[in-house]
């Protein structure tokens, strides 16, 4: 099999390179108090006083970053002791301070774990869940929130600086046409300063608090950052950290139910950005960030559950979203669309509907972007925007079925009146293979980024990549994003179409050349290298199919059979005419430039992780999976001998 996709796995291991940065400067003119911050206040107790917790921890964190089990924490007052960088063996530098020793259960060493700014203290390596995959979830997050910012703050006549608030003040000059400027024109924001007119964030899973100190540190232009959790101990330990990253004028602890607190902020004034990140489905959270996020405010939201979402758990994605997953080559980008349809209902319920800026699908989970508004005359226009899918279970072909329609006025064409959609689009059996098709859906049908946002996007990760640790992989997913066909929803697998007819597959270059030959567009998708996203019909693409097979036959030992899928496709007739000449922008622009798109994974054992639990114990991860590799083989082994001693006994009875 000849195949031009193994060239765009590069690694791209690299280890976090901690920095330790100045502490952000307090603008001091800004002390009143934000209605984000008296409205959580509501959910603190008595217990909220104290800054740093000293009873035992157990921590778990939702998003997929640490967990936290300590007896004793640290004093964080004082000069910074010399810090010990120790390879945990995944990509990740863990500092350990020395001179500071907290003896623990497992007789651990406590360690500092630093990603970007934001510096988290954690009892013991073996007793803690940091998953360094998520820091590109992280990353992305921030590069997000800073173009938002950055959007927001220019409406107002602000700018934003990026540099840390004491390199700034050692760059400030005055000159004459700067006395003439207002106060306002001339105010930038940095890091970590208090900004009047900024942004209100509310993390609705905070448990440790990273993303919260990480936003604080790393965006400029915020108000108030409000880290919540249900858990008393993660409220806690957000309290400890905030303190210990001296971010207390921008981020607020919580402790309560995410969605209790989330369904408050339709009485007061709603936030910018919501941002969701659990430990699986985010489905009973959807509802309530409906009513907290603002008229064109962001909402960020990850999903882990993918096995529910990719077809193995059908009945559970649709108790969840609201729509019927499929086990298909396509199922990772079906599952955005499945989320985004369920995150639409949500809002159609309150009358507001949802604009896509960024869905990516990686590693084990999806990461979503879309941003709210309110008007309920656009409302109506949803039902338009989602589609059933109908899937061929011989040949994976398949065809959507709009919901509904949208006719426009002939005397005013801004207006339009709402129909039911004709159906379905296909017969009782697939036109290609004669199978039967399976009905998934309802998902969402319109484009699934914003193309605009995503250029801003990438030229801000471009110019600013010093502050992300995986720019790389940023810059290259959003290079394919932006090159993706945005009204060609789903995708062919290549290798896929010729194991349908037992062939082994030409070039992708040649196979793009053929569609673009025969009048259609092609791309390629951020999701994986063989996918195939065109406009052409389905048709077209198995004529090529065809044509490829017939130029290159395929020695077999025994002969197909006529009843199966690959006779049935072959022995068709083709009606498009075929040429496999190469041109020259079958390839994307990307992979001219030899942009990384596609890259291996840094280390093993690279993927989600269970979470952590305390114990009494100092055996590492891989101690235990050493322990309980091949257990279910050993208790089949016990099984034979309990069965004879019981045979025996009933012998002798």
């Amino acid at each position: 099999m000849e195949m031009d996709i193994d060239k765009d796995r590069v690694e791209t291991s690299q280890a976090v390179s901690p920095s330790d940065q100045s502490s952000c400067v307090t603008d001091s003119r800004y002390t009143e108090t934000s209605p984000l911050t008296s409205l959580v206040t509501r959910n603190m107790t008595e217990n909220s006083s104290e800054a740093i917790p000293d009873p035992s921890m157990d921590v778990q964190d939702m998003d997929g970053q640490v967990s936290l089990d300590a007896k004793t924490i640290p004093d964080s007052g004082g000069a910074t002791p010399a810090a010990i960088q120790e390879d945990t063996g995944n990509g990740v530098n863990v500092q350990c301070e020395e001179g500071k020793t907290v003896p623990t259960s497992g007789g651990a060493t406590p360690a500092m774990i630093q990603e970007g700014q934001a510096r988290i203290m954690f009892p013991s390596l073996n007793e803690v869940f940091y998953n360094p995959v998520q820091q590109f979830n992280r990353d992305l997050t921030i590069a997000v929130i800073s173009v938002h910012a950055e959007e927001q703050l220019a409406i107002k006549g602000f700018k934003v600086s990026y540099e840390s608030s004491k390199d700034a003040e050692g760059k400030e000059e005055t000159t004459p046409e700067s006395e003439n400027i207002t106060e306002d024109e001339k105010q930038t924001y940095h890091p970590g300063e208090y900004c009047k007119d900024g942004l209100n964030i509310l993390e609705g899973l905070s448990a440790t608090g990273l993303r919260g100190v990480r936003y604080a540190k790393e965006i400029p232009g915020l108000k108030n950052i409000v880290s919540n959790d249900w858990n008393y101990e993660a409220f806690k330990a957000i309290q400890r950290n905030i303190k210990e990253n001296n971010v207390e004028q921008l981020v607020t602890a919580s402790h309560g139910d995410a969605s209790l607190i989330m369904n408050q902020y339709h009485l007061t004034d709603r936030v910018d950005i919501v941002d969701l990140d659990p430990y699986g489905s985010p489905a009973k959270f959807l509802n309530g960030s409906m009513q907290a996020v603002k008229d064109g405010g962001i909402l960020c939201v990850t999903c882990t559950d993918m096995a529910v979402l990719c077809g193995n758990r059908s009945e559970a994605c649709h108790a969840k979203y609201g729509a019927m997953s499929l086990r298909a080559k396509y199922c990772h980008e079906m599952a955005l669309r499945i989320v985004l349809h369920s995150v639409e209902m949500h809002a159609n319920i309150h009358h507001r509907h949802i604009e896509p800026l960024l869905s990516v699908s990686v590693d084990f989970y999806i990461r979503l972007f879309v941003r709210v508004h309110t008007s309920q005359s656009k409302v109506k226009r949803s039902a338009a925007k989602k589609a059933l899918v109908y899937h061929c279970e011989g040949c994976d072909n398949f065809h959507l079925q709009r919901m509904g329609r949208l006719l426009p006025v002939a005397d005013n064409p801004k207006n339009f009146r709402y129909k039911s959609a004709f159906g379905p689009p296909v017969g009782q059996n697939c036109e290609n293979c004669g199978s039967r098709f399976l009905l998934g859906g309802p998902i969402w049908a319109e484009p699934l980024h914003d193309p605009e946002f995503v250029k801003k996007l990438l030229g801000h990760v471009t110019t600013h990549s010093d502050r992300f640790h995986t720019h790389t992989r940023m810059k290259g997913i959003l290079t394919l994003i932006s090159e993706e066909l945005l009204d060609c929803p789903l995708y062919h697998k290549f290798s896929q179409l010729f194991h349908h007819v037992r062939s082994a597959c030409p070039p992708l270059k040649k196979f793009r050349s053929a569609l673009m030959h025969a009048g259609y567009r092609v791309s390629q998708s951020h999701i994986t290298a063989e996918a195939v996203k065109t406009d052409a019909p389905h048709s077209v693409v198995w004529d090529i199919v065809k044509e490829w097979v017939k130029l290159n036959p395929v020695t077999r030992k025994r002969k197909l059979e006529d009843t199966s899928v690959s006779n049935i496709i072959l022995s068709q007739k083709s009606s498009t005419e075929v040429s496999f000449d190469v041109r020259e922008d079958a390839m994307p622009t990307s992979r001219k430039q030899g942009i990384p798109r596609f890259p291996a994974n840094p280390a093993p054992n690279w993927g989600p992780k269970a979470r952590a639990k305390p114990s009494s114990s100092a055996e590492t991860l891989e101690e235990k999976r050493a322990r309980h590799q091949n257990k279910r083989a050993k208790q089949k082994e016990q099984r034979p001998e309990e069965g004879n001693e019981l045979d025996d006994v009933k012998l002798q009875k």
